[in-house]
């Protein structure tokens, strides 16, 4: 299906068949789960591997450009515009999967930080949207994913399809399977039909004998807990007028009132052949069947023939391989996307499908030869699950559409599902993939491995864009394992990076995989380079951990954006709480000088050059990473992690930057980003106002420290304590911390004057107050240790501004045991993803060690 001539060589160097290259690769984490002659069927190399693809430095040699540090002149700021989402394009349609960024959007980024030629990695690659945005701009790509589906999938978007051999060999498939299997899809048409079609042909003997069967429903059947007796729930629980399902509803037998929950679903026995034993599951029945007749559609009650049609598929043997892999290989307890009842029965893959529509797809991917017929057939299968939810849309009594689709997330079985055609599935999908002809690629090269362990040359890429997993939000390896199951190659999931109670990986060792990955990251990327990282999660610990891994692995975060689906487009952060929203994190690897000076002195007198740097990989305009919290922040962490010595407390940081950089609107700004800045403003009519009312805010708000930053921008202005207090409340629901009252926040960090607060402007004004606070918390923090030292008990709450100053503290003035000592009698939530405490305690542990 791949041109040669269409899809150029990733290297000048004869090629090693991959077969004799395997067992090199196989002890690389990640390495899928299947037999060698599977993984080896899967692959294309050296374009793409289902393994750690072992021909990936060779692309990087003929197309990679190596990093010199004395003719290096790269720099960008980072990219803070709107970008148009483009979800509506056919390629980001061609093919489902949990998650996706639109080509389109990420387009912008990589035509804002590379120039054509250069080398774009996403190590969380899924359907490979990056691979395609990169291409698209003549840019080189190099992708790689832990799941054997996701780098699949990600291998055929980028690749160019010959489409007319495509949609000959598809076609071809289709007449081949519909005449073999047709006859399942085939019911006798009930009279209606026969009448509209008889008004509406003039040609009478064009009659046809039976309908085709576009989708059957199937319901679920319940046992009353008053009675005993079964009843279907399509029949008793949905109300055939509005289309809505009853949460309650009436027994046909006893009258009685229940709810579905009040319920035992009744249960069917039978032999599966496929396993050789007997199974238990939930019984569902076919209950409404829609098909064409002629060129029209109609409804109608399955009727004997119907029944006796399915009965006589449950009863043969598929004459094709099916899928009968046991669920994650750990029986009914097969991952935390099981539900008790939903599953019952469901211990294997070929479970989720009806025996027809099994029946069907063996055929189907029996002729599949390809990887592009594959990605054809993979492209339709999640459809022709029992997974695919209906529900009636009723006009006048009359079902006039339907609502479908699976619960994103999960593989749930609901109650009532669409046994969904697939010949109809089948053709739509293949119009779907022939609307991408038009793409014209480069090259790209994909890969299967854990990102924690990628084998690249190092200093070797020139870009990294990519969609990290989101914490608990999704499991991967439990979604993906439908697909993988048809391919015959498995996700290894002993380095997922998810949080999963099956996996026993709760939020450390997210955290830790996660650093690891970015740790890799930071290797293979050249410096003085971007790292784009966009994920979603609602919760601030996520977004927190997110952050700490990316800092841990050497990476300097510059800006935050929103990737708003609703309104298409990414947009600066410009409110708190923003959790409903895609964030997109833009971090920079430091130049090379700058770290080699860094280490060699051990960061002596390098903060301001640090500074300096940090406001250079900063875009000209309102940020909260302008302030000077953030900054000292940033400074800290990257002194800290790497052992060396603090100078500087808050106050006399604040005393630096004023008589090193520029302070306007409580932003700092190198010297030459003056003009840029003032141009911003007057762009954004501005001129006048402060940053606050173009809505420059945090994104959470969950801690003291990010309280004190959010007051410290909203402040631009005097304001009363109550027009703060209204404001701050809104914001401030997840806060997480022991911080003192509002009131008190104000009082200690602020000025007051004439009945309202403004933020500290000046040295005269900052330095006595911070001063002050550091006092009141570093009391705070011996308190803690006195209590530490003397008590067997946990600590389990207390005030972590006093713990971060505190160790602060203690780590400027080499008292790492104090440090270690509070440490052990903290309680783990306390701990838990904050990074300004556990860096600390981290870097503590290593110093006692080496003593």
């Amino acid at each position: 299906m791949i041109d040669p001539k269409d899809h150029p060589s990733m290297t000048d160097k004869e090629i090693q068949p991959l077969s004799e290259l395997l067992d090199s690769v196989r002890n690389i984490q990640g390495f899928p789960k299947g037999k060698d002659e599977d993984i080896l069927a899967l692959s294309n190399p050296p374009h793409y591997t289902a393994c750690p693809n072992p021909y990936l430095n060779d692309f990087i040699e003929k197309h990679g450009t190596p990093y010199d540090e004395a003719t290096d002149t790269y720099h960008r700021s980072p990219f803070v515009g709107d970008v148009s989402e483009g979800k509506n394009d056919p390629i980001y349609n061609a093919h489902s999967y949990h998650t996706k960024v639109p080509y389109k959007a990420i387009m912008k980024y990589i035509e804002h930080y590379t120039d054509e030629g250069d080398i774009v990695f996403d190590g969380f690659c899924g359907t490979g949207m990056t691979g395609v945005a990169a291409q698209m701009l003549n840019r080189k790509a190099i992708l790689s994913d832990l799941s054997p589906v996701a780098t699949f999938i990600a291998h055929n978007y980028n690749s160019k399809i010959d489409v007319d051999v495509f949609q000959r060999e598809a076609e071809d498939i289709l007449e081949a399977v519909e005449a073999e299997c047709g006859w399942m899809y085939e019911t006798n048409p009930g009279e209606d039909a026969f009448e509209v079609f008889r008004k509406n042909s003039e040609d009478t003997n064009a009659l046809p004998e039976k309908g085709k069967i576009n989708y059957t429903v199937w319901s679920d059947v319940f046992i009353c807990p008053f009675c005993g007796a079964e009843h279907v729930f399509w029949s008793e629980a949905v109300d055939k007028v509005t289309g809505k399902v009853l949460k309650e509803y009436t027994c046909p037998e006893c009258d009685a009132a229940i709810k579905k929950t009040d319920c035992r679903r009744a249960e069917t026995s039978f032999f599966d052949k496929s396993i050789g034993k007997d199974v238990s599951q939930t019984k569902q029945i076919p209950v409404l069947i829609n098909y064409t007749f002629g060129k029209q559609r109609f409804e109608k009650q399955p009727d004997l023939n119907d029944l006796e049609l399915i009965d006589k598929i449950e009863k043969d043997v598929i004459p094709y391989w099916v899928p009968a892999y046991q669920m994650m290989e750990i029986g009914i307890q097969w991952g935390d996307t099981w539900r008790k009842g939903y599953h019952y029965g469901i211990t294997h893959t070929h479970h989720f499908y009806t025996k027809r529509n099994l029946w069907i797809l063996s055929c189907f991917f029996h002729l599949c030869s390809s990887l592009t017929l594959k990605v054809w057939f993979t492209s339709a299968i999640t459809r022709l699950t029992k997974m695919y939810k209906y529900m009636p849309v009723m006009v006048n009594g009359k079902i006039k559409d339907r609502r479908t689709g699976t619960l994103s997330g999960t593989l749930y079985v609901p109650s009532m599902f669409d046994e969904n055609s697939p010949f109809v599935l089948m053709k739509s999908k293949l119009n779907d993939l022939k609307k991408i002809e038009n793409l014209q690629y480069s090259s790209a090269a994909v890969g299967l491995n854990s990102a924690d362990n990628i084998k690249l040359a190092k200093e070797s890429m020139d870009y990294i864009f990519t969609d990290p997993p989101f914490g608990d939000n999704l499991m991967y390896s439990e979604l993906n394992f439908l697909w993988e199951a048809w391919l015959k190659v498995l996700t290894n999931n002993e380095s997922e990076a998810i949080i999963n109670k099956s996996q026993q990986k709760g939020l450390p060792e997210y955290a830790k995989l996660m650093t690891d990955s970015f740790k890799e990251c930071f290797r293979i990327l050249k410096p003085n380079r971007w790292i784009t990282v966009e994920f979603h999660n609602s919760k601030s610990h996520i977004w927190n951990a997110i952050q700490d891994s990316l800092s841990k692995a050497g990476f300097v975060v510059s800006n935050v954006a929103v990737l708003d689906k609703k309104q298409g487009s990414f947009k600066q952060v410009t409110t708190s709480m923003a959790v409903s929203k895609d964030l997109v994190i833009s971090a920079y690897k430091p130049k090379q000088g700058f770290t080699r000076r860094f280490l060699e002195d051990a960061g002596h007198n390098l903060e301001k050059e640090f500074i300096e740097m940090h406001l250079s990989h900063l875009a000209p305009e309102p940020s909260i990473e302008r302030t000077e919290q953030m900054l000292y922040s940033r400074m800290l962490s990257y002194y800290v992690q790497r052992g060396y010595t603090v100078r500087y407390n808050s106050a006399s940081f604040f005393q630096m930057l004023h008589e090193n950089f520029i302070l306007e609107d409580g932003y700092w700004f190198n010297q030459d980003q003056m003009t840029g800045y003032h141009e911003y403003k007057k762009r954004m009519k501005l001129e006048g106002l402060s940053a606050h009312n173009a809505g420059y805010m945090m994104l959470f708000v969950s801690d003291e420290k990010s309280a004190l930053i959010w007051l410290n921008v909203f402040l631009d202005t005097a304001k009363s304590y109550s027009e703060i207090s209204t404001a701050f409340n809104k914001v401030a629901s997840a806060i997480n911390d022991e911080i003192p009252e509002l009131r008190n926040l104000l009082d200690e960090n602020f000025i007051l004057e004439n009945d309202q607060y403004r933020r500290p402007v000046s040295e005269m004004e900052k330095m006595p107050m911070a001063e002050k606070r550091e006092r009141a918390l570093l009391k705070e923090f011996d308190s803690l240790l006195l209590e530490a030292e003397n008590s067997r008990k946990k600590i389990k709450t207390c005030r972590k501004e006093a713990l971060a100053v505190g160790f602060e503290h203690c780590y400027k003035n080499e008292r790492y045991q104090d440090i270690l000592t509070l440490a052990k009698k903290l309680d783990k939530k306390l701990l838990e993803n904050n990074g300004d405490i556990t860096e600390f305690i981290e870097v503590a542990e290593i110093k006692i060690e080496g003593i």
